[in-house]
């Protein structure tokens, strides 16, 4: 009884969560028209220029955002692995006089949402002359995903046996290489747990990208979709709007899926010490 109840939950769970996703594909194979007229039913034709257009708009391109999504993302992260990972690694396993203060100092940036700060941010990025470009995005985001990087990875070198450090100083390790060639590899499922929720983060991330990188015609995928869903209201083509919407959503799904038995590996790796 416990097992079917269990089961009917998570059918219906998984009904609420694809069901909105299925409803999205199909608008964006529809007209505006369709969409206004009949949103629930099946396109008459569908319109894959819709796709197309929403890549190539004249005023409000997607491309270029998406080109600027990937790169700010990858390098982003590029710099956030390393960087957390050896802050995580030093704070757990060589502990030394503050050590303490300094890990909740890390943590205490996870109780404070960015937005209580973007004024004096932006005065900081614009005094530095990073105010829109995408190095200046990226070393915000950076500093702003440390806290949970280093929360995250913090728990897994603690859960590693201080044998395996000793064996490797034993064997002729420098710190540096124990680290990179023992203990690193080791946590490789935190990793990639901290870097696919980061890269969801910063995929997603709208009020930073708007307020540092947004003129000129740079800014990223949620900034763009923004500006393509108040343009629509007065210019009609949703199935352009929804065609945009899709293309920022897939990337992330087929990430996750992709990685979807290593995440829960990861979880369940990182509950168990």
């Amino acid at each position: 009884m416990t097992k079917t109840v269990g089961r009917g939950a998570l059918i219906v769970y998984g009904v609420l969560v694809l069901l909105p996703l299925a409803w999205l594909l199909v608008s964006s194979l529809k007209t505006g028209a369709e969409i206004l007229a009949s949103p629930w039913s099946f396109p008459a034709s569908p319109q894959f220029q819709n796709f197309a257009n929403a890549w190539s708009d004249p005023q409000r391109p997607i491309g270029p955002a998406f080109v600027n999504s990937v790169i700010v993302t990858v390098f982003t992260l590029l710099i956030l692995i390393p960087v957390g990972a050896m802050a995580a690694y030093v704070l757990a396993k060589h502990p030394f006089r503050g050590s303490k203060v300094v890990l909740g100092l890390f943590m205490s940036g996870l109780m404070f949402p960015h937005f209580l700060t973007i004024v004096p941010l932006f005065k900081l990025v614009q005094t530095l002359g990073l105010l829109n470009t995408m190095s200046g995005l990226v070393l915000v985001y950076v500093a702003y995903s440390l806290s949970f990087t280093i929360f995250v990875l913090y728990g897994f070198f603690e859960g590693l046996p201080d044998a395996l450090l000793e064996a490797a100083t034993l064997d002729g390790c420098t710190q540096s290489g124990a680290f990179w060639k023992v203990m690193f590899p080791l946590v490789k499922p935190g990793v990639i747990v901290v870097a696919i929720f980061n890269a969801i983060g910063f995929w997603n991330e709208y009020s930073l990208a708007l307020v540092l990188f947004s003129s000129g015609g740079k800014t990223t995928l949620p900034v763009r979709i923004a500006d393509m869903a108040t343009a629509r209201q007065y210019e009609s083509d949703w199935g352009a709007l929804f065609a945009g919407v899709v293309i920022v959503v897939v990337p992330i799904l087929v990430a996750y899926w992709f990685f979807r038995d290593r995440i829960q590996v990861a979880m369940t790796a990182g509950s168990v010490k």
